[in-house]
């Protein structure tokens, strides 16, 4: 029978710390020598616990995966689509109020300030700034929504979430990237009771999530010595397009804050330097189980606005009708957009998620006692060209953590890295080579 620790073993945790609520006489979640939050295990079976997991290797036929997951949870008559799941509509566009002091369009925020001056909920559970560093954080109060704003690469835990939620009077609202969402649901199946408590979930459109190093190893980036805190991770320039934005984090011995532009840092999110291994078997990239899904414009003509747009997918009809009283009011700005240039804005998610699936399993499972149940539909003949790319890239993953785990020095790591990385932008030249001869022959993979 697999218990949590088998889980966290085979580092297939994304730390959403939903099953510390099943069993809290046994589990806590401790940040590990990788820098993510896992569950620890003490005495005892922790089975009942892994129920909840959204990477149980043999989930009940009730809640086998996503999909069946949707059928419970969201309307009948969405409509479908093979790599986004069920849907109302999708829109790309930004909030009035909100734009100004959020990541990108301020999208996230509006939501939850409608949620609250409505009376939808009476708290939200959301990621906010707490003394310098980052975690989960409960509010009610609508003037105080813009702590909640802004982008956050750094590890977070839902453990509080259902250790906490019985004394909340009232419905809630919570965020989360899609793994957590999905323990959520399991939660909310196991124990109806919360089906109506947490009344709205939004969903953060996410390709990969990053350990504390990451973090570290930007400040290190950015000129930051020693201690550091109140980083920002998408400084945006207004005079400049979406994808030109900076790092930024405060020096505490100085109080000084300083930025580097990512753009001279590198492409930390196609090496995946950094990011959870269990995160790589997640076939949901746009939280196919929230009430909305929320990501970055990553299409023109919207990437060309340095101020920042969001792309979002409505899933419930709540989430509908507050796209729809925000463009009525004004506070909204949005476009109707086609549920096919939404899947452009996050194309390359969704070949690193679903159409790499099947090889990293591949790759992976010798190293592994178990590996998750994963969608069979998504699970894809990966390009030859793609493979190696795929590889390559859990090469380079695992050596990212590996290296700064050894030297914890920006120089001495980028050193390390730098051959793994000419090797994989090599690869991924070859890649994009490969797919344009095959997109004029008529050959589309994803």
């Amino acid at each position: 029978m697999v218990e949590i620790k088998d889980i966290v073993r085979n580092k297939l945790c994304t730390g959403c710390g939903v099953c510390v609520s099943e069993q809290p006489d046994k589990l806590k979640m401790v940040m590990n020598n990788e820098g993510f939050w896992v569950p620890q295990q003490t005495d005892g079976s922790t089975s009942v616990a892994v129920r909840v997991c959204p990477f149980n290797p043999k989930p009940e036929q009730s809640v086998l995966d996503e999909d069946v997951l949707a059928n419970l949870f969201l309307p009948k008559d969405n409509k479908f689509d093979k790599r986004v799941g069920r849907y109302i509509n999708s829109y790309a566009g930004y909030s009035v109020k909100f734009r100004d002091t959020s990541s990108s369009g301020g999208l996230g925020t509006y939501f939850f300030e409608y949620l609250l001056r409505n009376k939808v909920v009476e708290k939200i559970f959301v990621v906010a700034e707490k003394d310098g560093r980052y975690e989960y954080e409960w509010f009610d109060d609508v003037d105080s929504i813009t702590k909640t704003s802004k982008t956050r690469y750094y590890p977070v835990t839902l453990e509080r979430l259902f250790l906490e939620i019985d004394s909340v009077d009232g419905n809630v609202a919570v965020s989360g990237v899609p793994s957590f969402i999905k323990a959520i649901r399991l939660k909310q199946y196991y124990h109806p009771e919360y089906r109506e408590k947490i009344a709205f979930l939004a969903g953060i459109i996410c390709g990969g999530l990053k350990s504390k190093f990451y973090t570290d190893y930007l400040a290190q980036k950015a000129g930051v010595q020693g201690e550091y805190g109140y980083q920002e991770y998408r400084v945006k320039d207004a005079r400049s397009h979406a994808l030109d934005y900076s790092f930024g984090a405060r020096e505490l011995s100085t109080g000084e804050f300083k930025t580097v532009k990512m753009a001279k840092v590198g492409n930390t999110w196609g090496t995946s330097f950094f990011n959870a291994p269990a995160y790589d078997f997640s076939d949901d990239l746009v939280a196919e189980l929230a009430d909305v899904s929320l990501g970055d414009a990553w299409i023109k003509p919207y990437q060309d606005d340095g101020k920042g747009n969001n792309v979002i997918v409505t899933r419930s009809k709540l989430a509908d009708k507050i796209v729809q009283d925000g463009l009525a009011s004004g506070d909204l700005v949005m476009d109707s957009i086609s549920i096919e240039l939404f899947k452009d804005s996050q194309a390359g998610g969704f070949k690193h998620k679903q159409l790499g699936m099947k090889q990293r399993l591949k790759l992976q499972k010798p190293k592994m006692d178990f590996l998750p149940y994963k969608r069979a539909r998504l699970l894809e003949k990966t390009p030859l060209e793609y493979t190696l790319v795929q590889r390559q890239r859990l090469i380079t993953r695992d050596a990212s953590t590996a290296e700064w785990q050894k030297h914890k020095e920006v120089k001495a790591f980028d050193s390390a890295l730098e051959k793994n990385i000419k090797a994989l932008n090599r690869l991924t030249r070859i890649y994009h080579l490969v797919q344009r001869v095959k997109n004029k022959l008529g050959f589309k993979t994803i």
